[in-house]
């Protein structure tokens, strides 16, 4: 399943995002707004249970997140711009880890850090990185997640090209997509076009 989040305030941001002249401390903070907002769409659904609590006003069963604690699982270094924005709309989350790098000649994943949350198999696990461009990193993330245990599992991007998503679905179909855009293509570099360049240089100002 692709659920392409379009409400305005995402698009506007991204917009300004995608703007090469925008600079680090600005892209940085617009990712973090932005990750706030498809915080909300992810977890839309979310399984509510009712409490009993006390207002100022008297008793009453109010709706509450069921179940375990979700984890969110950033995939390094880039997911962490979306990671830092979520974590403020869902504080209570677990938090993992998933370091991979991708090699310039082959445009294949190399794992270099793996660090996760226990009872993954119990919880909603939301994977995070801004690109989806080959898909070859994310797939490699999504194995590593089920490998733990993980058997409820979202990826979350800002930005996603056909290419990926086929490879998404066609590795793990069971693992839904949202995205704030479906950009037109890859380059020859495996770059998102027309994109906003490498999200993680681009946060952390680097090259």
């Amino acid at each position: 399943m692709l659920t392409i989040v379009d409400h305005a305030l995402v698009q506007h941001k991204l917009s300004i995002m995608r703007d090469k002249a925008t600079p680090t401390a600005q892209f940085r903070q617009l990712l973090r707004e932005i990750s706030q907002l498809l915080a909300y769409e992810v977890t839309r659904d979310l399984p509510l249970e009712a409490v009993a609590i006390e207002t100022p006003m008297g008793p009453m069963d109010a709706p509450m997140v069921a179940g375990k604690k979700l984890a969110l699982v950033s995939i390094l270094r880039a997911g962490n711009g979306l990671l830092d924005g979520m974590l403020e709309v869902i504080p209570p989350a677990r938090v993992g880890f998933v370091g991979l790098y991708r090699d310039e000649k082959t445009l294949e994943p190399v794992e270099y850090y793996l660090n996760l949350p226990d009872a993954l198999d119990e919880r909603l696990v939301i994977a995070v990185d801004p690109m989806l461009a080959t898909g070859n990193s994310s797939v490699a993330a999504i194995d590593k997640l089920k490998q733990a245990g993980a058997k409820n599992i979202r990826f979350l991007c800002l930005l996603a090209a056909p290419e990926g998503i086929e490879r998404m679905k066609s590795a793990h179909p069971d693992v839904p997509v949202y995205t704030a855009s479906v950009d037109k293509q890859l380059n020859d570099n495996g770059y998102i076009v027309p994109g906003l360049g490498d999200a993680g240089d681009r946060m952390f100002g680097t090259k």
